[in-house]
């Protein structure tokens, strides 16, 4: 199983709207890469803001779902909740 994790880092004068996040954007991801559901954090301390985990079978079903149509929708998206850049990170879970 593979996990694709997206954090927003903590910076000084960013802004980031959680409603839409939860609401509008993660939906689109989902909805664009044929999953059922995400997880989405919310920050409450340490260096993020917020995050989601996005899990896959496999890392050539994460590769071929980012590989779709409607990614650059997805990216796209990113100015309507956010002026953070984004960190990525793709994990195998070990347990």
């Amino acid at each position: 199983m593979i996990r694709l994790s997206v954090l927003y880092p903590r910076s000084d004068g960013a802004t980031f709207d959680h409603d839409y996040y939860r609401n509008e954007h993660v939906p689109l991801a989902c909805r664009t890469w044929g999953l059922d559901a995400a997880e989405v954090d919310t920050g409450l301390d340490g260096p993020y803001v917020a995050a989601v985990h996005f899990r896959f079978p496999s890392l050539e079903a994460m590769h071929e779902a980012l590989a779709a149509e409607g990614t650059g929708a997805v990216q796209a998206d990113v100015p309507n909740y956010t002026t953070i850049t984004p960190v990525m990170q793709i994990s195998e879970i070990a347990g």
